[in-house]
């Protein structure tokens, strides 16, 4: 007869580097999606035909600040992962901040107020575990050097 020790699933915290990252990929693609969809409402193909979306006239100055828009989250992805803790939190942060207002913005240019509602929450949501996530970013304390440890001069 064999025996069997019971295991239990691997759940080794995860960093908050990736944590945030994982959260702008999410906004990222909920902000897309939203968008997407939304060209399934009634009129919307047809007010972009007549160079409009929601109340803006189509240019190029209205693509430029969409595009923006959407790019400054896909970077945090790589910037969530990239920058140094300190620098990382605080950019996290204001980024997070600063897409609040712009993501409720967005409910006023649904005409599906339920679609776009629920996106919105959603996003918001995502925004929320960020800011969550920078917050609560783990501390630790420095270590001091070691009295008895020379210091090497650096390369030159």
């Amino acid at each position: 007869m064999s025996t069997r020790q019971p295991t239990t699933f691997d759940d080794r915290p995860m960093p908050v580097k990736a944590k945030l990252a994982a959260a702008w990929t999410s906004f990222v693609l909920l902000y897309a999606y939203v968008d997407i969809l939304g060209f399934y409402t009634p009129g919307t193909i047809s007010d972009i035909l007549d160079n409009r979306v929601f109340e803006f006239g189509l240019s190029q100055t209205f693509s430029a600040s969409a595009l923006t828009l959407v790019s400054i989250p896909i970077f945090m992805i790589v910037l969530s992962m990239t920058l140094p803790a300190r620098a990382n939190r605080l950019t996290n942060l204001v980024v997070a901040a600063v897409y609040v207002p712009a993501t409720v913005f967005n409910v006023a240019g649904g005409y599906y107020l339920w679609f776009y509602g629920l996106g919105v929450v959603f996003e918001l949501v995502v925004l929320a575990l960020i800011v969550r996530y920078a917050v609560t970013w783990p501390r630790v304390v420095a270590a001091a050097p070691s009295p008895d440890r020379k210091t090497v001069p650096a390369f030159r």
